[in-house]
């Protein structure tokens, strides 16, 4: 059965419409990145999907053409030290405010992927598992897993040692061994390791 990814935005009396999403909410090290799409209504763009189904390669090839055929778009992060002192969620909602604020265009109505928004200061509407079944948040996460996954392979070459650039800072046996070995870095959370470091 194909998704319609264009059936949530045609329901909405709206324009435009922004999608909204975010990668790097469960990560050890590295900051929470969040994009905002505006996507020119009922565009086909090949291969649109969430982009935790897609291929590193596949979604590299994608953030090209999105960017492209984009109305208008805008990538955020919020820091490691951000997420340290505002919480993961409330950080990724700064993320998210922050993307939306570099839109050229001021949408009508942001679609935020997920089942909360109380920290989004745009109209907004929540859209659960709405990067699977909605063409703009789609979008969204593509562009910010890739700008993410990018960010973390430059800071593999500041850091070496815990090779950002095989896990992007995910909980991977491997860089819980370079985090036993080295301790952690600028870019760690320490919030998310009170397991591991004492």
């Amino acid at each position: 059965m194909t998704i319609d990814l264009w059936e949530t935005e045609r329901n909405i009396k709206a324009s435009p419409i922004c999608g909204v999403d975010e990668a790097g909410r469960g990560p050890l090290a590295g900051p929470v990145c969040a994009a905002a799409v505006i996507l020119p209504p009922e565009i086909k763009i090949e291969g649109l999907n969430d982009s935790k189904k897609l291929a590193e390669k596949k979604r590299e090839a994608l953030f090209d053409i999105i960017t492209s055929a984009a109305l208008a778009f805008g990538v955020a992060f919020a820091s490691a030290e951000e997420i340290e002192e505002l919480n993961i969620q409330n950080a990724t909602y700064l993320a998210m405010n922050r993307a939306i604020g570099k839109l050229s265009v001021l949408p009508a109505l942001c679609l935020i992927d997920g089942n909360r928004s109380n920290g989004i200061s745009y109209p907004n509407m929540c859209v659960t598992g709405g990067d699977a079944k909605c063409a703009s948040i789609a979008a969204a996460s593509i562009l910010a897993k890739v700008t993410r996954d990018r960010y973390m392979t430059d800071m593999a070459r500041v850091y070496p040692v815990y090779q950002f650039e095989k896990h992007k800072g995910y909980g991977t046996a491997l860089h819980y061994r370079a985090i036993d070995e080295y301790g952690i870095c600028e870019i760690h959370r320490p919030s998310f390791l009170k397991k591991v470091i004492k």
